[in-house]
């Protein structure tokens, strides 16, 4: 099989037949049609030539689709290193929150409430426990990014909350407990429990739940209620992770999630005319990698589940970390630890010279002789010299 299909490849073969026999959303539709259009030429070309050579270079459009696979890379270097310059050398957490699997046919019916839910209740309880002079008693700040998926692209809602480890107490000083993570795992999963199912009581209560599909059932007043206790009953289980070895480690590991989407192109190892195979980690199996064959209707059924609301803000700053707070409150966090303010390597640059920097490739420059490339005027691409060589 070969190594080369892409989450395009499979969108154009399977997607038209999908499409035909399936509801989709807006966001759904318009994901899809970025993701089959994206360097095609659908959204328009830049043409450039040589002044040296004569030789012209055609450049095709990305979307710039949060969904494509192929316009990540950028937007998230940019994101990344926009970050440094709010990193302080303090201790830094990952916590992630996940929900009992009964919950899922409710949340993907309705996706926007329960979805920003999320957010509020991660955020809410390490905010609030943080507070709490029996664990840190200091105002923390955390960064939250929602995932709607698993390895095989199977719907799994969680948030990843990158969480600064120390804060400002009552008097403006700062307060941390080390390496030591300042909250109890257990404490944390209690509270995030009744945190996030008050909050999806005060939903149905405000009649603002849709119920379709599998979720159907629960449109029952009994039924539904039924759920969140048997939801109440079950440990939910939060995951922490060893703090990070330095700020560097953080710019690194913030870029793993902040703009990934439910599989990458380097997954997909083969297609047929009706199957398409990945790689899934077996999570039974130590997470070792094996590789899944799936109906070309199901891959793309998985694919577009993970399509967020229009407008939906995947990425949120809390506490310190907000955008009322940092300004202020973080340059009073790094005069109190007397640590370095990381400035940001890309701020004011434009593209030619942020793909130098961090590809090491010039674009303002021929691939043929070296010489200066210029914009070619549209209407013009017939009357230059030598349009023969195309780069």
């Amino acid at each position: 099989m070969s190594e080369n299909y892409t989450v395009q490849d499979v969108f154009n073969n399977f997607y038209s037949g999908y499409g035909k026999t399936h509801g989709l959303s807006a966001a759904q539709r318009k994901a899809a049609y970025h993701i089959m259009n994206c360097k095609t030429g659908a959204f328009g070309a830049n043409v450039s030539v040589c002044e040296d050579c004569g030789c012209i270079s055609i450049h095709y459009n990305s979307c710039r689709g949060r969904c494509c696979p192929m316009c990540q890379e950028f937007p998230k270097e940019k994101w990344v290193d926009a970050r440094r310059e709010d990193l302080l050398d303090a201790p830094y957490f990952h916590v992630v929150f996940t929900v009992p699997a009964e919950l899922n046919p409710v949340i993907y019916s309705n996706q926007g409430f329960p979805y920003n839910a999320l957010y509020h209740a991660a955020s809410g309880t390490l905010n609030g426990l943080a507070s709490d002079q029996k664990y840190l008693g200091a105002g923390i700040g955390c960064i939250c990014i929602l995932h709607t998926w698993g390895s095989a692209m199977n719907f799994h809602p969680h948030i990843h909350a990158i969480v600064l480890g120390g804060g400002l107490g009552s008097g403006n000083h700062w307060k941390d407990n080390g390496e030591d993570f300042f909250l109890p795992v257990k404490v944390i999963s209690r509270v995030f429990r009744g945190k996030y199912l008050a909050e999806l009581k005060q939903l149905w209560t405000g009649e603002k739940l849709e119920f379709h599909g599998t979720a159907e059932p629960y449109k029952n007043h009994y039924a539904f209620k039924e759920l969140l206790d048997a939801c109440y009953a079950k440990e939910w289980i939060p995951y922490c992770k060893k703090p990070f070895h330095g700020a560097g480690s953080v710019i690194k590991y913030l870029g793993k999630y902040t703009h990934r989407i439910a599989i990458s192109n380097c997954r997909i190892k083969g297609m047929t005319d009706s199957t398409v195979t990945f790689t899934v980690k077996d999570y039974k199996n130590h997470g070792q990698w094996k590789e899944l064959t799936l109906s070309g209707e199901e891959s793309t059924r998985r694919f577009l589940m993970h399509v967020p609301p229009k407008r939906f803000v995947r990425i949120r700053h809390y506490g310190l970390l907000s955008s009322r707070n940092k300004s202020k409150k973080i340059a009073l966090c790094r005069n109190l630890l007397g640590c370095m303010k990381y400035i940001s390597r890309l701020k004011n640059l434009d593209a030619p010279a942020i793909l130098k920097l961090l590809y090491n490739r010039d674009v303002c420059k021929c691939p043929s002789c070296g010489g200066n490339i210029v914009p070619l005027p549209a209407g013009q691409y017939y009357a230059r010299p030598k349009p023969h060589l195309l780069c």
